[in-house]
């Protein structure tokens, strides 16, 4: 029943998009963030609670989440948004992980999002891209 309605709110996003006022942009946020704090790459609760904040300092409207915590170790978080999602993909044992932002629109702010995220994970390196999409 749960993801019924998340298609229903998914395909009334996507009916805006036809309409004149909708502006046909993306921005695609890529980063890879090095030198981590290993526990918290492995702690799938907090890295929920650090993807809420992220997307919520971005300006994006979170609709969903899920989550899965792999054995030995290793989280992948999927947050899907009104203007897309955003991701997170860790690897512990590197203290490494990989994070993803998609918008469409302009009225999210990446650079929030990734404040939020670099600080929370203690990444000392950070390796970043961002595609603008048309």
């Amino acid at each position: 029943m749960r993801y019924v309605a998340l298609l229903v709110v998914f395909l009334s996003f996507i009916k805006g998009f036809g309409e004149e006022s909708y502006e046909f942009i993306g921005t695609h946020f890529i980063a890879s963030y090095y030198e981590c704090c290993s526990e918290s790459l492995n702690d799938k609760e907090y890295l929920t609670s650090v993807i809420e904040e992220a997307v919520e300092a971005s300006g994006a409207s979170l609709l969903d989440k899920v989550g899965f915590q792999f054995t030995p170790q290793g989280v992948t978080i999927l947050a899907l948004l009104a203007e897309s999602h955003a991701s997170i993909h860790t690897y512990p044992e590197k203290q490494a992980c990989f994070v993803d932002l998609f918008t469409c629109g302009n009225s999210c702010d990446y650079e929030n999002f990734h404040d939020v995220m670099q600080k929370a994970l203690k990444a000392k390196h950070v390796s970043k891209t961002v595609l603008e999409r048309q």
